[in-house]
């Protein structure tokens, strides 16, 4: 599971030791805390973690003499403009060194920001259990299918972002008019599918089902 340091003003305050008079001091040294703030979310963690990998970009980004140019939020946290939920598997890799996956993240993403911030071993783990899940037999593997409503003006930004294995099947008109300003819209279903190994079906049997119904209906229209 991901270690994130959330707060509702997104504020990750900097680790401090108080002394016997009461005064703040930062703590210092290789240990000394890093504030990271990817996406919106802030992370805390230390110099030590994000030099498992000398070369990568988080290894890079706090060095003293860094070649790397990065802005920083109000707190002094690093400002990195990418997912902060793929983020988090990639940084606790650097922490103890194994791949742990919430629900709902994919390898494939996580392989995207680990190329991204170029954590060697980590692309290689991923490329690996990536090609020996590809090569699994047919039988381990069943494609499922979700159905979104969006309206005609959304159906660009949603095609083109979709990821995660995701892929566009079909588009239905279901009707529906409405008026936006001066202009008549439609609204669609638009069915995608995705390949599954069969042990993360069970959550998709009732969308599959569905979509394979709407998929059928629309064919016939």
């Amino acid at each position: 599971m991901a270690t994130v340091n959330l707060n509702p003003l997104n504020v990750c305050p900097m680790p401090s030791v108080v002394g016997s008079n009461s005064s703040v001091h930062p703590v210092q040294g290789k240990d000394a805390w890093v504030k990271l703030n990817v996406g919106g979310t802030c992370f805390l963690t230390t110099k030590t973690t994000l030099s498992r990998d000398p070369n990568s970009f988080l290894s890079r980004l706090i060095q003293e003499d860094s070649d790397l140019i990065s802005d920083r939020d109000e707190t002094g946290a690093y400002l990195i403009d990418r997912d902060p939920r793929y983020f988090a598997p990639v940084l606790n890799y650097l922490r103890h060194g194994k791949l742990v996956l919430d629900d709902g993240l994919s390898e494939e993403g996580v392989l995207e920001e680990a190329e991204f911030y170029n954590v060697t071993h980590l692309i290689g783990l991923l490329k690996d259990n990536i090609a020996r899940r590809e090569q699994r037999p047919a039988a381990d593997k069943k494609r499922v299918y979700r159905v979104l409503q969006c309206q005609e003006n959304e159906l660009t930004q949603m095609v083109s972002t979709m990821s995660d294995g995701w892929r566009f099947e079909q588009l239905i008109n279901i009707g529906t008019q409405y008026n936006y300003g001066t202009e008549e819209n439609a609204e669609f279903l638009c069915v995608v599918s995705k390949e599954c190994a069969n042990t993360l079906i069970g959550r998709e049997v009732e969308s599959n089902d569905r979509a394979k119904v709407l998929q059928q209906k629309g064919s016939r229209m």
